[in-house]
């Protein structure tokens, strides 16, 4: 049976760092948004009173009777399914706190365009954004950056020599840094060769690099996650 993903089906946003993972693995799954009819579906499971435990917002994932949400649940849930982490629970747990300070970064990407609302437009909160941005492309973006160098130090991998769901999204968040603030994270993994060559090597899997030259993979966009205003990367 095919796993469904639900997300936003115009940008990669957070159900990207889902979507890699099932791509890498050659699992079967409908990115449902994107089929005819579903919006409409995906709605219905947001706010339907039939569903018992209704998702806050995309992504989730159904699989079966199983409806999960939040991208590092979903992929807490799909690593023992699909191979890509740890079988020992230290070991399950580190590569989820490895995934949870993805999101951390992810987060606050996001704050750097639009720091005091997201209900507004950029252009309603510009100098809050270049105050904001300021900090996340001079601190924030080489101080996570750095301290997953520190954690590849020793491993080929960021839990050793296996690669799990962790180092597919560390992949897709250098992806989005790169995109957003080409000149702040360039100078950053200038200083993280690690954390360079892991990226490098994650874009070369078979199963990832056809879906990365496919049409499936969206552009980033100014309507994403990771948005590239010029003048927030001064």
């Amino acid at each position: 049976m095919a796993y469904h993903l639900y997300y936003w089906p115009g940008i990669q946003g957070r159900g990207e760092f889902v979507r890699l993972a099932l791509e890498d693995s050659g699992a079967d799954y409908v990115d449902v948004a994107r089929q005819p009819g579903g919006m409409a579906e995906m709605v219905e499971l947001m706010m339907g009173d039939h569903v018992a435990h209704p998702p806050f917002a995309p992504p989730f994932l159904k699989d079966g009777d199983v409806l999960v949400g939040q991208t590092a649940a979903i992929l807490l849930y799909l690593a023992p399914r699909l191979d890509l982490a740890p079988t020992d629970e230290a070991g399950r747990l580190w590569v989820h706190q490895l995934q949870l300070t993805i999101a951390d970064v992810v987060a606050e990407a996001h704050d750097s365009h639009h720091p005091i609302a997201a209900s507004l437009y950029y252009d309603d909160q510009k100098p809050e954004a270049h105050r904001r941005a300021k900090e996340f492309r001079d601190d924030r973006i080489p101080t996570f950056l750095n301290w997953f160098e520190r954690v590849l130090a020793p491993h080929i991998f960021l839990a050793g020599d296996q690669l799990t769901y962790a180092d597919l999204s560390l992949f897709q968040l250098v992806e989005g840094l790169t995109y957003a603030f080409p000149r702040a994270t360039a100078r950053a993994l200038a200083q993280t060769p690690r954390v360079v060559a892991l990226h490098d090597t994650v874009a070369q899997r078979p199963r990832l690099r056809a879906y990365l030259d496919s049409r499936r993979r969206l552009p980033f966009n100014t309507e994403d996650v990771f948005r590239h205003y010029p003048e927030l990367d001064a």
